[in-house]
């Protein structure tokens, strides 16, 4: 089966700077595919690309097996759904999801029954007459959703729609959007830079770095074994060293801190270490560790996340460790000594980037 959305080589260029630089991917029908960077990488201007409102410098972007090329964004099967929502404020929820079906001159009737279906679909159901004004953000939220969903396009854009909503409501949405997307089975296109949202909702990930995608992979393995150093630091939370020399089984950190891996490569310039890979109070009895004493120096209580920052003694670095939820933990205090290890195969080293 052919890919619902395939891009070739697509560029675009801003005068004498590149937003978007020679991409190539391709999503399948049903995909929850999310396009995860920081601001200013290139992620909306490829999202306007797709919609059409801009036309690229290069490159060619094929929907269903059909070039977009010269096609306008209202005849492209696509809907896009932005951050500020840009719902009708004089117009209750009916109105602001009919509105794409009047204007393509759908017969009432049948604009009635897929106004309703639609409501029903993403919780609304009942809440045809209210104001948009009278509803939570996240229900102008579904509201938006439903308004594009109902023209029933392939591909569904959405580009940041969570931004303008506070953190609880934020986390709640992002289960909601990836049951609706699950439940309708509409192609969604999510951009973000918010990593939770993209590891959370997405069976697909890319991360774009400067107008490329450094990474196509699934959340898991994005997390689990980002391919690139840009990819290690974006993506989840991480411990970085600079090293000062790396190969023949070692690595050896800036400050010094020398750590045993054999298959160590020279010249790695970067060491990184997720927080939840560093073993407090090791088992004596496990084998093949990289053990080392750690000075509490804060403890940053969170809850199910607490995490404390130690001093790896002898180095003078500083690293970031999660606390397991164990009893045994529950008396740890700043400023105490403890045996800390991780296993060589949790050590990630990467080159200098550009080199």
């Amino acid at each position: 089966m052919s890919p619902i959305l395939e891009v070739k080589h697509l560029k675009k260029m801003f005068k004498n700077f590149t937003a978007v630089d020679d991409l190539n991917f391709t999503v399948e029908e049903g995909d929850f595919f999310s396009i995860l960077g920081p601001s200013g990488c290139g992620k909306t201007t490829m999202l306007r690309m797709i919609a059409g409102f801009l036309e690229p410098t290069e490159g060619e972007i094929y929907i269903r097996g059909e070039n977009m090329a010269g096609i306008p964004p209202n005849r492209r099967p696509v809907n896009m759904v932005f951050q500020n929502l840009a719902l009708f404020p004089m117009m209750n929820v009916e109105r602001n999801v009919a509105f794409g079906l009047e204007q393509r001159g759908v017969p009432k009737s049948e604009i009635k029954k897929r106004v309703n279906d639609m409501l029903e679909r993403v919780g609304l159901a009942g809440y045809n007459t209210k104001k948009v004004t009278q509803l939570s953000g996240g229900q102008r939220q579904r509201v938006a959703i439903a308004r594009s969903l109902v023209l029933e396009p392939s591909i569904l854009l959405l580009d940041e729609p969570l931004g303008a909503l506070d953190r609880k409501l934020r986390e709640h949405m992002k289960i909601e959007l990836k049951l609706l997307q699950k439940e309708i089975g509409t192609t969604f296109i999510y951009i973000t830079h918010d990593q939770s949202e993209a590891l959370v909702m997405s069976n697909k990930v890319a991360v774009m770095n400067h107008g490329d995608f450094e990474q196509i992979d699934t959340p898991q393995n994005l997390y689990k074994n980002p391919r690139t150093a840009f990819v290690a630091g974006f993506v989840g939370e991480t411990n970085r060293f600079e090293l000062a020399q790396s190969g023949h089984g070692t690595l050896e950190t800036r400050s010094g801190w020398k750590l045993a891996k054999k298959d160590a490569k020279t010249g790695m310039h970067w060491l990184f270490i997720r927080p939840e890979s560093v073993i407090l109070l090791p088992d004596p009895q496990m084998k093949d560790l990289n053990r080392f004493r750690v000075t509490i120096k804060t403890i940053l209580f969170d809850g199910a996340n607490t995490k404390i920052s130690g001093i790896v003694e002898g180095s003078g670095d500083e690293i970031l460790i999660h606390l397991p939820q164990n009893a045994k933990f529950e008396g740890i205090r700043e400023g105490d000594r403890l045996e800390a290890a991780i296993h060589p195969r949790d050590l990630r080293c990467y080159p200098k980037e550009g080199s």
